[in-house]
């Protein structure tokens, strides 16, 4: 697929043997060429090696009753400045459909998870690629280590996938030379990322399939930025935007003092989280949809006017919305009160189970863990990460030398710390890729976009991903080529079996009819 990497190698080889005999014949004339030549032979020692050719493996997969032939490649794209300087090798995992007469129109998908700092290991062997760890479908943790199974969910049968690691994440990693600084950025990230699109639509001449971005978490800010930097840098116009549990208004989820709108938008995953617990009165339990439906009017309404009007709440009235706070989230009044009306995302976790001794995970508040005591006021870690970690970390290390036969004794970097201090899109304010995704869209009718979830989601809580489309500064038929889907499940809904099924038919509608028709799609219902 990426042949024309071996020949660029080979090519480089050859002429620097090549360079290598000219400079011996230079010094057999003159001291001076002589000179010179060991000058030129030192700086080919200190030079860079060129990243390697991928490898490509070829292999079959069972998606929904069809046998899927496909080659997977394995290896690193250098990233070059405009001299051709080398500023950053980049890892990726390709899978492409081996059945396909005509590739130009068959979709392509770029993939990547959020962090910062996460590879994308977690969507790559969690939902999308032809195999997948293998997940308890009730939030316990699987006994180590963990063990791929066929991926019958993988979307491989509607697109070709590429994984993209960006730079100090998996196995990127910046050039010889090169400092790693200038990668760790809202606008540096998009920029590498979306450069590494370009080059890989070029080496394997894809620039006429139908284009795809879906990222998560933090990958859905990167998604967005990205939407908008592929038009403007590099007239890559996308057929649509997967965003899988999506922050792009980092306002909504930041408990800043003076900030309101994260206790106003968590609420209703608060309300989620305990009516899975069994924590709400009968009559909120009855009806899941129902109940958070209500918690959004609440919210919005009552709870949101309350917050704004600060200290001027008469005790009466402070003491009624306590009630009503408690009311639809499983926590005691006094404790509502004690945190001046305001549950922070950390304060709940520890709190709403504090009697049964355990704690509630963020990812995915279905998860249960146990501190070592039942006091203070935030958990000592998330149970839901900890359920995942192992598991993605033993598979993918084991399948990409075992399956993919691909060599790199380097450690894979999962989810690092080491891209920190982030910088962000402006020094002072809050990160807000939203403009840049409505921007996008103005700019490119075609452009669709799915916004994926989870109900028990506390990292990125569906009710802010709302608030955030809600204020896009939609026209036309914006809000018609939006779709939020929702699933009873967390972050990563897709470890979840009955979620894993119902998001692949999502995906596969969305792509297939964003790929071929004109026409607008619908919103879907929550």
């Amino acid at each position: 697929m990426l042949g024309s990497a071996a020949a660029r190698a080979e090519q480089r080889e050859t002429a620097a043997q090549g360079a290598k005999e000219e400079a011996k014949t230079g010094a057999a004339k003159t001291g001076a060429a002589k000179t010179g030549a060991a000058k030129t032979a030192d700086a080919a020692k200190t030079a860079p090696e060129p990243a390697a050719p991928p490898v490509e493996t070829q292999h079959r997969v069972r998606i929904g009753g069809t046998d899927v032939a496909y080659t997977a490649t394995t290896g690193m794209l250098t990233l070059e400045d405009d001299a051709g300087k080398p500023k950053a090798n980049v890892f990726f995992i390709a899978y492409t459909r081996d059945d396909v007469d005509d590739r130009s129109q068959r979709p392509l998908t770029f993939s990547f998870n959020g962090g910062p700092g996460s590879s994308s290991v977690w969507l790559h062997l969690g939902v999308l690629g032809p195999r997948r760890v293998f997940m308890p479908d009730d939030p316990t943790q699987a006994a180590p280590p963990g063990r791929l199974v066929e991926n019958a969910s993988s979307v491989l049968d509607v697109t070709d996938l590429v994984f993209v690691d960006p730079v100090s994440t998996g196995y990127s990693r910046p050039a010889e030379g090169e400092g790693a600084k200038q990668f760790h950025g809202v606008r540096e990230d998009v920029q590498s990322v979306g450069d590494f699109i370009r080059l890989y639509l070029t080496r394997s001449q894809r620039w006429t399939s139908p284009k795809f971005l879906i990222g998560e978490s933090y990958g859905t800010t990167r998604a967005a930025g990205l939407s908008d930097y592929l038009q403007d840098r590099h007239g890559v116009y996308l057929s649509g935007v997967v965003l899988v549990s999506s922050i792009l208004n980092f306002q909504t989820a930041r408990f800043d003092e003076g900030n309101d709108l994260p206790y106003v938008l968590f609420l209703p995953t608060y309300t989620a989280t305990a009516w899975y617990h069994k924590k709400l009165a009968p009559e909120l339990q009855a009806d899941l949809k129902k109940t958070l439906d209500e918690a959004r009017r609440f919210a919005l309404g009552e709870y949101a006017e309350a917050l704004l009007n600060g200290n001027q709440l008469s005790e009466a009235d402070r003491q009624d919305l306590a009630q009503k706070v408690a009311r639809l989230t499983g926590l005691s009044p006094t404790f509502v009160e004690r945190v001046n009306l305001r549950v922070a995302i950390s304060r709940f976790t520890k709190e709403l189970l504090r009697e049964q001794r355990l704690t509630v995970g963020r990812l995915d508040s279905r998860y249960t863990g146990r501190d070592e005591d039942a006091a203070g006021d935030r958990t000592e870690y998330d149970p839901s990460m900890m359920a995942i970690t192992g598991p993605y970390t033993a598979a993918f290390n084991a399948y990409v030398r075992r399956d993919l036969k691909y060599e790199n004794d380097d450690v894979y970097e999962i989810l690092t710390g080491k891209v920190q201090p982030w910088k962000p899109q402006e020094p002072g304010r809050y990160t807000n890729v939203a403009p840049a995704l409505r921007s996008a869209m103005a700019r490119n009718p075609h452009l669709r976009v799915l916004v994926a979830n989870g109900y028990y989601d506390l990292a990125t809580p569906f009710f802010a991903t709302e608030y955030t489309f809600n204020h896009l500064a939609y026209d036309g038929d914006y809000r018609e080529r939006v779709r939020l889907t929702y699933y009873e499940a967390g972050h990563m809904m897709y470890i979840h079996g009955p979620s894993l099924d119902q998001l692949k038919q999502d995906l596969a509608t969305f792509i297939t009819a964003a790929a071929s028709a004109p026409e607008v799609m619908t919103s879907g219902g929550k």
